[in-house]
């Protein structure tokens, strides 16, 4: 399994951090008893519907060290997988307390460089080298939350279904900036949609 998480993240990965991978699915099933974190039927699926699907992000961070923020962290994915991965700082941005509480926890646990903001996108401030979010908002809804946390430079890293594309040119009626569609490694029908420059529209 450690392979297949380094070859999704596209980069070695040591004992260490793959034991931390390993200590957050446990700590995933166990609070996964307590609140609605994950869908019940993804359990069984734990490292490639969810580990090696977050990993996978860290092959589009433009370069080592740079600050993550991951908006509506949810159960830590993949806010939490990125933390282990990468050297610089990661912001996991969650506003239901249950669930920033148990990201609170979990970082505090694995020992990860990584901050908990129990807010949601608008309310943040600062930015941020990478933005990811997972399953929070259609591509021009979540440009729209989170452009002031973005700069020129910020790197826009977007896991989505099989409707990347078409979200992605709703978001050019109103977005513009440089982008790609890439292919997910664990499901043939999801992308990820990578931007760079990205800016509103004047109008």
């Amino acid at each position: 399994m450690i392979e297949a998480v380094a070859q999704a993240a596209g980069r070695p990965v040591s004992r260490e951090t793959f034991d931390k991978l390993r200590e957050f699915t446990r700590l995933l099933e166990d609070e996964s008893a307590r609140q609605n974190l994950i869908s019940v039927a993804t359990l069984g699926a734990l490292w490639k519907r969810h580990i090696i699907d977050s990993a996978q992000l860290v092959r589009f961070e433009p370069q080592r060290g740079s600050t993550w923020i991951d908006i509506g962290s949810g159960a830590g994915l993949p806010g939490v997988v990125i933390a282990c991965l990468v050297e610089g700082p990661v912001t996991l941005a969650e506003p239901r307390s249950l669930r920033a509480r148990f990201l609170e926890q979990t970082v505090k646990t694995l020992g990860l460089r990584a901050t908990i903001i129990q807010s949601k996108a608008e309310r943040i401030n600062g930015s941020y080298e990478v933005i990811t979010g997972r399953a929070v908002a259609s591509m021009t809804r979540f440009l729209t939350m989170c452009d002031h946390l973005s700069t020129g430079k910020t790197c826009w890293v977007l896991p989505k279904g099989r409707s990347a594309q078409s979200e992605l040119e709703e978001a050019r009626r109103s977005w513009q900036g440089v982008f790609h569609v890439e292919q997910s490694v664990t499901d043939p029908d999801a992308k990820i949609v990578v931007g760079t420059g990205v800016r509103a529209l004047k109008r």
